[in-house]
C-alpha cells in the first residue's frame, strides 16, 4: 500500500516546484547502518539497491540494508511550507488601512471558511507574527502534494549538471541579490552547491544523500 508522509519546503522551492522547474530533491542520509570495522572514507565506495533496501559496498558491503525514510515510488509527500490561517474575510496591513486578501499572496480557502496565505521572501506589508514555520503546517491547509517516481542513495558532489538544474537550483540563484543570480547555463552545479549551503549543509562535506525524484501536483 502506497503511504503519504509530509516533508518541508522553503518558499523559494515551492514555488520552483510549481513552475514545473524542480523535480527532484535531495536530502542528507541521516543514519547509515555501517558495519562493524567498515571504511567510511573508502573513495571507491558505491551504493546499490535491491528490493526497496539499499546498501553501499566497496570491496565488500561496508552497511546493511537500509530503506528511504522519505517513501517509494508511488508513495506521495506533501509539501509543508510557511504559513498563515485566517477568517477569509480580508486582512488588516500592519500601517492600519485595509486591502485585499494578503496582497497578491497565493491563498486557498479551507471548507470551514479559513482562508491560508503562503509565504513569499520579501513580503513585510503583515504582521510578522502571523506567520507560522512550515513544521507547523496542517495537512488540510497544503496545497502541493509529491508523487514519488525514483529513489536512490549517492553523494552530494556526484550531482550532474542536468540534476542541479532539476533541483530548481537556477531559478533559486536568480532571485538572490548577490552576484550567484548572475550565472549562466553551465553554472548548474555551482548554483547547486550555494544552495545547498544556504539550507545549512555543508557541500565540501560531500554526504551521502537521498535523491528523491517526484511529480508536483496540487493537493
Amino acid at each position: 500500500m502506497n503511504r503519504e508522509r509530509p516533508i518541508l519546503f522553503n518558499g523559494a522551492m515551492v514555488r520552483a516546484i510549481l513552475s514545473g522547474q524542480k523535480t527532484q530533491t535531495r536530502r542528507a542520509v541521516k543514519r547509515i547502518p555501517w558495519r562493524a570495522g567498515a571504511n567510511q572514507n573508502f573513495s571507491h565506495a558505491a551504493p546499490f539497491q535491491n528490493a526497496g533496501e539499499f546498501r553501499i559496498a566497496g570491496h565488500d558491503e561496508l552497511t546493511i540494508g537500509f530503506r528511504c525514510p522519505y517513501g517509494q515510488p508511488g508513495d506521495r509527500l506533501w509539501v509543508r511550507e510557511t504559513h498563515a490561517i485566517f477568517p477569509a474575510y480580508g486582512q488588516r496591513r500592519t500601517d492600519g488601512e485595509r486591502w485585499g486578501p494578503w496582497g497578491g499572496l497565493p491563498t486557498t480557502v479551507s471548507e470551514d471558511g479559513k482562508q491560508i496565505a503562503y509565504y513569499r521572501e520579501g513580503f513585510d506589508r503583515c504582521d510578522p507574527g502571523r506567520w507560522r514555520p512550515s513544521i507547523h503546517m496542517p495537512r488540510w491547509a497544503c496545497r502541493l502534494v509529491l508523487e514519488i517516481t525514483n529513489v536512490r542513495v549517492e553523494r552530494l558532489q556526484a550531482i550532474s549538471p542536468a540534476d542541479a538544474l532539476a533541483e530548481g537550483a537556477m531559478e533559486w540563484a536568480g532571485e538572490q541579490d548577490t552576484q550567484i543570480r548572475d550565472l549562466d547555463a553551465g553554472d548548474e552545479r555551482i548554483a547547486f552547491s550555494a544552495l545547498w549551503d544556504s539550507t545549512g549543509g555543508d557541500w565540501d562535506s560531500n554526504p551521502w544523500v537521498w535523491v528523491i525524484e517526484f511529480q508536483g501536483q496540487r493537493a
